[in-house]
């Protein structure tokens, strides 16, 4: 019995000496529940307890403890909600990962009354240390970029999807349903991926990107590029105002910065023996276009080591429920540059619906990493001067046919496992008839052309309408697709009136000689009523919904016009380009306009109506970018001014032309970011036309409109052939604040209406030969005389989210005093969709 109680009490003492602490096991990582960045130094804490610890640098926490406080566990971070997650006391090893999400936590909760705001300090420090840590002030650099983009479904309903007749048959797409990563379930439905080497020269300022690989599946069409678009726009932290979608942001590190933010030093922390500051910032006023987050930045250097930031839930942007960004930098070599290593693009969309349960959200993430980064050398700079390389984006001939091997061994980040499962997932869908039935169908509502392999029908809303002259009115249209020639597009439409009895139509064609930088030829040949539409963004009259909005007592003005068009254009990779025309017209205008029979021609068959003319003009739109469609492609603008010069001849004595002339114009466009302020549209022009005494068609018609639907383009309080000039010249400004005054009115805030104000004018002359041939013949023309034509206007946009409502006043020339009001101010409507 002895011997077995040594034995005991040596076994006893031997557990003793192993450490009672390993017993209970809790870890877990603390991210944003929006962005999934890990949050360093978070605080947690056992509910009731004064047992806790802070995350590390990877936001990761360890407790080994030997019993269990409690059963919750609390963490806490300035400017996020509390979380408190069950923690099970009888689980020997447990893991606990939260995701916290940003809350409505003030920093006046947290004010502590002193002499001198330290955070305020330390932003000057960090303002007057930019020239040196923003990496855009080196004179050259490179690096390679990694880019993913990825569009996510959430708030799926998956019991419907599976029972819904129209939708079981795709149900096999709910096994990618990603339920693990995050707290809500969703499915991912768009990836694209590419790898880049970037270069960049100050000065002069150059930038060239080279794509060597891009891979794209999901729902890969033009809609969703667009809807996505804002989310490839670099992102700098240290500019003073940072891009999101179409508006301006102020950048917490802004010059301008206390003006706009409150801030507060919240913690310091020690890094690899570096100091590290963390400041939070938070808006002075609601609905202002600001961020909410933190930084974190190095105290010697006052360089930014990581930023991440949310869009304020009162912002005034449209279709968007969460926006999050984050920078992270990295040291370069010595230390004392950071340069950036990630950046993060995260946003919440929603989709318009009648009940607000029944809307679909959409998460997209564009996620950037940068390597291999190299400052101040020639591998930089020799590519500029390299000429296989004109444009500033180049996509390599193999970047679309890289294999899988080459992804695997380049990707920077792998991908998850519901990522990978997109490509498979497309291909599937892409191969089912009813998936190709259902997306021509959507495609059909939205855009109106209807495919039908090598043809196409449409847009639908011209097939019906109706007019004075032609009574009820039918018209259909067709077009080639890509299957029948990718660079060679046909189309045309055949018109009957049953009031005149007579077939109206077009033909055209338009050959791609080249993509990039665009070459084309066009020719067509019209025959059909000028309806109106002369000008860029005018509502027609040959559509369906144009006669519900047309002005009181204001007769419509036709002409049959006959034109043959011949075009070619070319551009180069400068933005420069050249326009060549060739067109013949022939005019027949109907009542009230003055009739052919009242103008003289100038030699035996020559028609006073007819008209050949040839035409040059040149444009300049440098760094202009497009959205690219089958053929045509849709302009999105220039940060720069564009300019175009228009010249043109008349010739005379060919194919019946009864004119010898020169016509001269310029027009010069911007639309110009003024943040905080919004945004500014301009557009300057002016013209002349040298020759002999012409009709009223080949004159300068200032732009008027008949319709209560606002035209940007047009002198809305001014009826089309209103006024003729043969010398001119004019403004058109449109300036867009943003919320404006509604932003200081509580009630009206939560509405978030848009304000905005217009002026147009012109100043044009009638010679005294011309005045002399059109002004005397029963139609009230009229010239200004040298004297200015002005209009000024202001309205709310963005009611309803895409409604915009105009107020214009006509203020010269004065009507008449026997002139109905509505000449003098009128109230338009306009549909505009924007975020």
């Amino acid at each position: 019995m002895t011997g077995w109680k040594r034995t005991i009490a040596f076994v006893i003492c031997i557990i003793s000496f192993f450490p009672l602490s390993a017993q209970y096991k809790i870890s877990g990582i603390v991210k944003d529940a929006h962005t999934q960045e890990v949050i360093p130094f978070a605080t947690l804490q056992f509910v009731g307890t004064n047992t806790g610890m802070v995350t590390d640098a990877e936001g990761a926490y360890v407790f080994d403890l030997t019993a269990i406080p409690a059963d919750s566990l609390l963490v806490r971070v300035m400017g996020y909600q509390r979380t408190v997650m069950f923690v099970d006391r009888n689980l020997r090893d447990q893991t606990i990962n939260f995701e916290i999400s940003r809350g409505d936590v003030s920093l006046k909760q947290y004010e502590v009354k002193a002499n001198v705001n330290f955070a305020l300090i330390l932003l000057r420090h960090i303002i007057r240390r930019k020239p040196e840590n923003n990496y855009e002030r080196l004179e050259s650099y490179k690096y390679e970029i990694y880019n993913k983009l990825e569009l996510d479904i959430k708030n799926l309903n998956t019991i419907k999807l599976s029972r819904n007749r129209f939708t079981k048959p795709f149900s096999f797409i709910l096994k990618n349903i990603d339920s693990t990563t995050e707290a809500q379930p969703f499915l991912p439905v768009f990836l694209t991926e590419s790898i880049s080497d970037y270069y960049f020269q100050r000065s002069p300022k150059k930038t060239k990107e080279v794509i060597k690989a891009s891979r794209t599946s999901g729902l890969d069409n033009e809609s969703v590029t667009k809807f996505l678009g804002g989310m490839y726009q670099n992102i700098n932290v240290y500019d003073n105002f940072i891009p999101v979608f179409d508006k301006s942001f102020v950048s917490p590190i802004s010059n301008s910065g206390a003006v706009f933010y409150n801030y507060r030093i919240t913690d310091t922390q020690y890094v690899h023996h570096h100091r590290f500051i963390k400041m939070n910032f938070e808006p002075r006023r609601k609905g202002e276009n600001v961020f909410v987050g933190e930084l974190w930045v190095q105290d010697s250097t006052f360089a930014i080591q990581k930023m991440s930031m949310s869009v304020p839930g009162d912002a005034n942007i449209n279709f968007v429920r969460k926006v999050s960004l984050v920078q992270e930098f990295k040291p370069f070599r010595d230390s004392s540059r950071w340069y950036l290593a990630k950046d993060k693009f995260i946003v919440d969309f929603w989709t318009p619906s009648p009940k607000p349960t029944k809307t679909i959200d959409f998460i997209g993430r564009k996620t950037t990493t940068y390597s291999d980064f190299v400052a101040n050398d020639t591998a930089a700079t020799n590519i500029f001067t390299e000429k296989r390389y004109p444009q500033n984006i180049v996509v390599a001939d193999s970047a679309r046919n890289r294999p899988d091997s080459f992804w695997a061994s380049n990707r920077h980040e792998s991908l998850s496992v519901n990522e990978q499962a997109i490509y498979k997932m497309v291909d599937t869908l892409q191969k089912m008839p009813l998936f190709q039935k259902y997306s021509n169908t959507i495609r059909f509502l939205a855009t109106g052309y209807k495919p039908f392999g090598p043809l196409e029908w449409g847009p639908y809303f011209y097939l019906f309408s109706q007019n004075r002259l032609e009574g009820f009115r039918v018209r259909l249209d067709l077009g080639t697709t890509p299957q029948f020639h990718k660079d060679l597009y046909l189309n045309g439409y055949l018109a009957y009136g049953f009031g005149d009895d007579r077939f109206k139509g077009k033909l055209s064609a338009l050959w791609l000689l080249k993509r990039h930088p665009r070459m084309y030829v066009y020719g067509s040949f019209t025959r059909d009523l000028d309806n109106g539409a002369t000008y860029y963004d005018e509502v027609g009259t040959d559509n369906i919904f144009s006669l519900a909005i047309r002005k009181p007592n204001v007769p419509q003005k036709f002409m049959l016009i006959d034109e043959k068009r011949a075009e070619f254009y070319k551009e180069y990779y400068s933005g420069f380009s050249h326009h060549f025309s060739l067109v013949h017209k022939q005019f027949l205008p109907f009542d009230p306009l003055p009739a052919a029979s009242l103008y003289p021609h100038h030699g035996n068959g020559l028609d006073p109506m007819t008209n050949m003319e040839v035409a040059v003009k040149l444009r300049y739109a440098f760094r202009e970018e497009f959205l690219e469609g089958n053929y045509y492609r849709f302009s999105l603008g220039s940060k720069y001014p564009i300019v175009e010069i228009k010249y043109a001849v008349g010739v005379q004595g060919i194919m019946k032309s009864n004119y010898h002339y020169h016509k001269a114009g310029v027009t010069v466009s911007d639309q110009v970011k003024l943040p905080p302020f919004g945004s500014l549209y301009y557009n300057v022009f002016g013209g002349k036309i040298f020759g002999p005494a012409m009709p009223y068609t080949l004159l300068e018609v200032h732009p008027g409109n008949e319709i209560y639907y606002y035209n940007k383009y047009a002198f809305n309080m001014m009826n089309r052939f209103e006024f003729l000039s043969d010398e001119y010249a004019g403004f058109n400004i449109e300036h867009t604040l943003g919320s404006g005054i509604f932003n200081y009115i509580p009630l009206v805030r939560k509405l978030k209406f848009r304000q905005f104000w217009t002026a147009k004018g012109i100043i044009g002359k009638l010679s005294d030969d011309n005045k002399a041939l059109n002004l005397d013949h029963g139609y009230p023309f009229k010239t200004l005389q040298g004297n200015p034509y002005l209009e000024v206007g202001t309205g709310i946009e963005n009611i309803l989210k895409f409604i915009r409502v105009d107020f214009v006043w006509r203020l010269a020339p004065r009507p008449l005093p026997d002139e109905a009001y509505e000449r003098r101010f009128g109230i338009f409507g306009s549909f505009k969709l924007q975020f």
